[in-house]
């Protein structure tokens, strides 16, 4: 006959007990708060911190026009919808970002070209442009924001670097374009 361990419950609370504290607050000693694990916790070059996340600046393009501010300061807003002409007629023949039902004032501030604006009306700077990506693709936001979705750089259990959506998605035009298959590698034995 088996003899009942009286101690077993407890062993086994114990067990729940630590599990819960090693999910909750990871095998970081230091962490006092889920950010301190969960989140980046550094700014280094080309980084701009938004809370407790290191967030990359955003790339702008080559011709280094930003802050936009410097053309569209002194011109009146014109709010309706059209093609656009002269500096942006680029964007304009490659705009298929939902192209039927968005314009360039659904995204960028009208009254201040330096910001963008959400559906609220809240103004974002372009370093926070995963906010604006993340109204409409929430589910692409939410995995961003835990490194499923995007590029992530750091140290799996602490400090992490985020990429913004517009480094790898051209926010006018956001699907990637198709890819030339190139010829397979050739194998070592097919050379000698």
């Amino acid at each position: 006959m088996m003899k009942k361990c009286k101690r077993k419950p407890l062993l086994i609370a114990f067990l729940h007990f630590s599990t819960v504290l090693l999910l909750l607050y990871g095998c970081n000693s230091n962490a006092t708060h889920e950010s301190d694990f969960m989140s980046p916790n550094i700014a280094r070059g080309g980084y701009t911190q938004q809370g407790d996340m290191a967030i990359a600046a955003p790339p702008f393009n080559e011709e280094g026009i930003f802050p936009c501010s410097d053309c569209h300061a002194e011109e009146v807003t014109n709010p309706q919808r059209r093609k656009l002409v002269d500096m942006h007629e680029d964007i304009s023949e490659m705009f298929d970002h939902d192209s039927e039902n968005r314009w360039c004032l659904d995204c960028h501030n009208a009254d201040d070209r330096d910001y963008l604006r959400l559906a609220s009306g809240k103004l974002l700077s372009f370093k926070e442009s995963q906010k604006l990506c993340g109204q409409c693709h929430g589910d692409k936001y939410r995995d961003w924001k835990v490194g499923v979705h995007g590029k992530r750089t750091g140290d799996w259990n602490g400090k992490k670097q985020y990429l913004l959506c517009v480094h790898c998605h051209n926010p006018h035009s956001p699907h990637f374009k198709p890819i030339k298959p190139m010829p397979p590698p050739v194998r070592q034995k097919d050379i000698y």
